[in-house]
């Protein structure tokens, strides 16, 4: 394990950082992309999040070694599919390393260009406005060009476990909408 410091000469190591992120609740996602071949891949990840409603612009951050990053940077597009509360064999499925993540699933594209997640909560179909590195990851951009969506609990991940989302019985906080 290394450790950097930071501007102001603190050392954080990754493993703290892994423990202190690991108290931020999360939504699961799958992000699929064909690669240059047409080959499918995809992986899980919960670094997603939405930049701008006006144009409508989300981000999401893939390890640089990742085969799903390649894929991405290659072709310049990719789906999201944010996972339902019952779909956690499918964010262990794509979170392996190494796999052939879709062996055996059949791939769907409904009206998506990039192969989707059956049964989400949600897809969103980017195209890659721009990318950013930023340590051992690269920070991507996507401008969403299609979504779908359904009613249903998310799937949750919090401290390395998934779980349920379990509202307050009050209605959704004015700035969401």
């Amino acid at each position: 394990m290394s450790a950097t410091a930071g501007p102001m000469g603190r050392v954080v190591d990754p493993a703290t950082m892994r423990r202190v992120m690991g108290r931020f609740a999360t939504g699961v996602a799958v992000i699929t992309a064909l690669d240059g071949r047409g080959d499918p891949h995809g992986m899980t990840l919960n670094s997603l999040t939405s930049v701008s409603l006006e144009p409508p612009i989300l981000l999401v951050c893939f390890n640089t070694r990742a085969r799903t990053a390649v894929a991405v940077a290659e072709s310049g597009r990719f789906a999201v599919s944010i996972l339902a509360a019952r779909q956690e064999p499918i964010a262990l499925r794509f979170a392996g390393r190494g796999e052939d993540h879709f062996a055996g699933l059949p791939l769907t594209y409904g009206e998506h260009d990039v192969p989707v997640v059956p049964d989400a909560l949600a897809h969103l179909e980017c195209t890659v406005d721009r990318s950013v590195a930023a340590g051992d990851h690269v920070v991507v951009f996507g401008a969403v060009e299609r979504t779908c969506d359904r009613d249903g609990p998310p799937l949750a991940f919090l401290g390395g476990r998934f779980g349920d989302f379990t509202g307050r019985g009050h209605q959704p906080a004015s700035w969401f909408f």
